[in-house]
């Protein structure tokens, strides 16, 4: 199975329309300037005290794994409550699928191992945006 097809896997979880924003969501969140964009993101991930985990997404080598609950506590109940209430389910589930989803999407994002900034981001978040919109 390639990283694609991984991915909508685990975002597939989710039920009819409820995938698609979970990743407008997520994409939302790396373009939320309050966060501070992709690095912003990585950088909240560090502060709490994920910086090996996400590293390695940003990375070339493979993706350590992240679980619901280290999701949860980095970006915060309030967020995770919050996507929850946008997308109808509950915040385990948005944890659960994000713990899938953001791994994917960063390193999708990041395929020389270095955080694009600007048009560089924003051109691969369209990208990236449309495949999973459209699978």
């Amino acid at each position: 199975m390639g990283l694609f097809d991984e991915v909508v896997s685990v975002v597939g979880r989710l039920a009819g329309g409820q995938q698609n924003s979970l990743v407008e969501q997520a994409i939302a969140m790396i373009n939320n300037p309050q966060i501070g964009g992709l690095s912003g993101l990585i950088e909240k991930f560090k502060t709490n005290g994920l910086g090996e985990i996400v590293s390695s997404w940003v990375s070339t080598g493979s993706n350590l794994p992240v679980s619901a609950e280290q999701i949860s506590s980095a970006l915060g109940a309030d967020s995770i409550q919050d996507i929850a209430g946008k997308i109808g389910v509950s915040g385990d589930q948005v944890s659960s699928s994000l713990a899938g989803l953001l791994p994917q999407l960063i390193d999708q994002l990041t395929p020389d191992g270095k955080v694009p900034e600007g048009n560089a981001l924003s051109a691969n978040l369209t990208s990236i945006a449309q495949k999973f919109l459209q699978g």
